[in-house]
């Protein structure tokens, strides 16, 4: 007796092409067209998820740094000030509190400067 694989074909084929919906022409009708857009857009969705993680810390990093330097401190130093007073914010907050809360970010930077000390005045002479 001859095997059929149709209806598991036809199912296959079937959750392929709605992935590409939207594509225009030949993209979004032909079979072979449709499998190799499918399988480059899997490998750009991986990819792009973690360089989307890579953007946004670089974001907060430049944020950081735009609001410590209007508070006098470099970012370097500010990022080493907050494991010396053992503040464990993360970028993310530390930059939303930099945006939307200047005045406990303005604290934050004071217990980061008190625990700086003598570190914060030989930066300031170089």
């Amino acid at each position: 007796m001859r095997i059929s694989y149709g209806k598991a074909t036809r199912r296959k084929k079937k959750r392929i092409f709605k992935e590409a919906r939207g594509m225009r022409g030949g993209r979004s009708k032909l079979w072979r067209s449709v499998q190799e857009l499918v399988r480059r857009n899997r490998c750009y969705a991986f990819r792009d998820r973690r360089v989307r993680k890579r953007d946004f810390r670089q974001l907060w990093i430049t944020r950081l740094t735009a609001a410590c330097r209007m508070r006098g401190i470099r970012y370097s130093l500010f990022i080493h000030g907050l494991e010396l007073a053992n503040i464990t914010l993360n970028r993310k907050v530390l930059s939303e509190m930099a945006i939307h809360s200047p005045e406990v970010f303005d604290e934050v930077c004071a217990l980061v400067k008190t625990a700086l000390g003598s570190k914060l005045q030989v930066a300031a002479a170089v």
